[in-house]
């Protein structure tokens, strides 16, 4: 009876040591902060900048709903502030008017995919034609060709990147999220920007999300008032030769 039970210990053991090694691999794999050595054969996107001033950039994902997009070009001039708001193509389709006043008040409008999909499903043809599509809306409304790419939920591997790279586009991440999808106060969605915020941040941000344009005057105040410069991403962005360290951090050469 107690040999049996000793095999059995030892099997839930093994089975839990095998599941955490499994759990283990599967972080290591996703978040480029502990990728570690093994960076330099992956290919990441920009998750923020290296920069000797304080510039930063907030960023704005369109997908869903348009209830306050207007909402949030006011206030960004109130404020003179620029952002970048990458947009899918079905959005664009529904809401054109809105695509031309972001792009009129001088924000920057990058694709954020045709229909959401989720990118490491597609093969790199399949990517090429989605991004396109998107590509070409967007250009048709605004004049402007994306040069920017964030992939729908944040999804990539290497073959995702790869085909971003070979249409000449950056793609872009984010290393502060405000996590304004989830329906946080204002309060919380300040205290979460303002505790992680650096110099090259890329800020995420959602149209329609309930209570970022609660939230935003006093985040933007907050960047001014501590010496920041907001600026669209694709002026943020290092230009010529670059390097991608294994947090996502774009470096010189």
């Amino acid at each position: 009876m107690r040999q049996t039970f000793i095999v059995l210990t030892k099997k839930r053991i093994t089975l839990f040591a095998t599941i955490l090694a499994v759990i283990f691999i599967f972080v290591a794999v996703n978040d480029p902060a502990i990728v570690g050595a093994s960076a330099t054969t992956r290919e990441l996107p920009i998750y923020c900048v290296q920069r000797d001033n304080k510039a930063v950039s907030l960023t704005f994902d369109a997908a869903w709903g348009n209830e306050d997009t207007q909402q949030l070009i006011d206030i960004l001039n109130k404020y003179n502030v620029k952002a970048t708001f990458f947009v899918v193509g079905f959005w664009v389709d529904k809401f054109p008017e809105s695509v031309k006043a972001l792009a009129d008040a001088g924000n920057e409008v990058m694709s954020h995919s045709n229909d959401h999909a989720h990118f490491s499903k597609l093969s790199t043809d399949q990517i090429v034609q989605n991004v396109t599509a998107s590509n070409n809306k967007i250009a048709a409304v605004t004049g402007v060709a994306p040069a920017l790419f964030r992939c729908p939920y944040g999804e990539y591997d290497d073959h995702v990147i790869k085909a971003l790279k070979s249409m000449n586009m950056y793609t872009i991440q984010w290393d502060v999220d405000s996590l304004d999808w989830k329906n946080l106060s204002a309060g919380e969605i300040t205290q979460r920007v303002t505790s992680k915020v650096q110099p090259g941040s890329i800020i995420l941000f959602h149209n329609a999300a309930l209570h970022t344009p609660e939230a935003l005057p006093g985040i933007i105040e907050y960047l001014l008032k501590n010496g920041y410069s907001i600026v669209p991403v694709s002026q943020l962005l290092l230009k010529g030769d670059y390097t991608i360290d294994h947090t996502g951090r774009q470096l010189p050469a």
